[in-house]
């Protein structure tokens, strides 16, 4: 996989609680527009909120809801450029939400095999 240009600076930081943190992550994952916004910004290098909107069949304010919540959550971040905005989709952020489905279900797993 290639770096990726991400703007420089701190995602959102995820709260310490794993599973507040796997609750905030997975809200921002809820929406099927979200998700499509993520594949598109991890299918590219940077991207101004204009190209996701012309991708997907919704309005501006819509998409920018979208990538609040995603920035929220600190999937996505996003950097001003005169006068537009470049996002990203950090890796580091996916990698985390990996690491806490992989606990979940390793939790899920140590239930089943019991004491």
């Amino acid at each position: 996989m290639t770096p990726r240009s991400c703007p420089p600076g701190p995602a959102a930081p995820l709260p310490s609680d794993p599973d507040e943190a796997l609750a905030l992550l997975a809200t921002a994952l809820a929406h099927p527009a979200r998700v499509r916004i993520l594949r598109f910004l991890l299918a590219r290098e940077e991207c101004f909120a204009g190209a996701i909107v012309d991708h997907l069949p919704l309005a501006q304010s819509t998409v920018s809801r979208h990538l609040a919540v995603l920035r929220e959550a600190g999937l996505v971040r996003g950097e001003v450029d005169g006068p537009h905005i470049c996002y990203c989709a950090d890796l580091e952020a996916l990698e985390r939400a990996g690491e806490l489905l992989r606990g979940l279900e390793a939790a899920a797993i140590g239930a089943e095999v019991g004491p």
